[in-house]
C-alpha cells in the first residue's frame, strides 16, 4: 500500500526523550561549536513530505541519487538549524526504514538561490518515486555546506558524508532512535507538539 502526503509534517523531538545523553554527546562532538547548541536543540527532528522533482543533478551528475522535499517542508525546518549535511533514517512510503544522509542548504558548488532539503536513501530502489511519502529522522550533523573546486571534489565529500552517516547509525543509539520513531507509531504525539 502506497502512502502519499497531502501535506507536510514536522515534529521535533527532545534528544532526551530517546537515546538519551549518550546520543546527544555523538552528534553534538561532530558539530563545530559555533553550530552546536542551535542545531542540537533541533534534533533529532522529524519530517515528513511528498517526494517532489528536484534540480535533476542527483542522478544524473552526481550518480547519488536524492529524493527532495517541497519548498514548505524546506521553509517549516527549524529557522535556526544550520545548513549542511545532516544524516538519519529514512522511509519511502510503508517501506523498509534505510540510512540516509541530507543536504539542507543552498548548495554552494551549485549556487543555487533557494534552499533546498535533499535525501539520499543509503538503498538501491528499482524505481523513482516521485509523489510517494517520504518519512525521515534527522539524527546527526556531519559537517557545514561548502564549495568545491571541481565536481570530482563534491563527489568524493558525498561518499565520505555516507560511510560517515553510516558508522554513525551503527552505533546503538542510533540504532535505537530508528527502532523509536519507525517501529512505534510515529504519528503519536509526543512531547506536547
Amino acid at each position: 500500500m502506497r502512502r502519499h502526503a497531502a501535506s507536510a509534517c514536522h515534529y521535533h523531538y527532545p534528544i532526551a526523550s530517546f537515546a538519551g545523553s549518550l546520543c546527544a554527546v555523538t552528534a553534538c562532538a561532530l558539530l563545530p561549536d559555533t553550530l552546536g547548541a542551535a542545531t542540537m536543540n533541533a534534533l533529532p527532528y522529524f519530517c515528513e513530505g511528498e517526494v517532489v522533482k528536484g534540480f535533476g543533478r542527483g542522478s544524473k551528475e552526481l550518480g547519488i541519487p536524492t529524493a527532495n522535499f517541497p519548498e514548505d517542508v524546506v521553509d517549516s525546518l527549524p529557522s535556526d538549524i544550520a545548513t549542511g549535511i545532516y544524516y538519519g533514517w529514512g522511509c519511502v512510503g510503508n517501506g523498509e526504514v534505510h540510512k540516509m544522509v541530507m543536504s539542507i542548504g543552498w548548495n554552494p558548488f551549485y549556487k543555487n538561490t533557494k534552499k533546498s532539503a535533499e535525501t539520499h536513501i543509503i538503498h538501491t530502489f528499482e524505481e523513482d518515486f516521485y509523489g510517494e511519502t517520504l518519512s525521515i529522522v534527522i539524527a546527526g550533523y556531519i559537517r557545514p555546506e561548502r564549495t568545491f573546486n571541481s565536481l570530482d571534489a563534491l563527489i568524493s565529500a558525498i561518499r565520505s558524508d555516507i560511510e560517515e552517516a553510516k558508522n554513525q547509525l551503527d552505533l546503538p543509539e542510533f540504532v535505537k532512535l530508528k527502532d523509536q520513531f519507525f517501529n512505534n507509531n510515529k504519528n503519536n504525539i509526543m512531547n506536547g507538539h
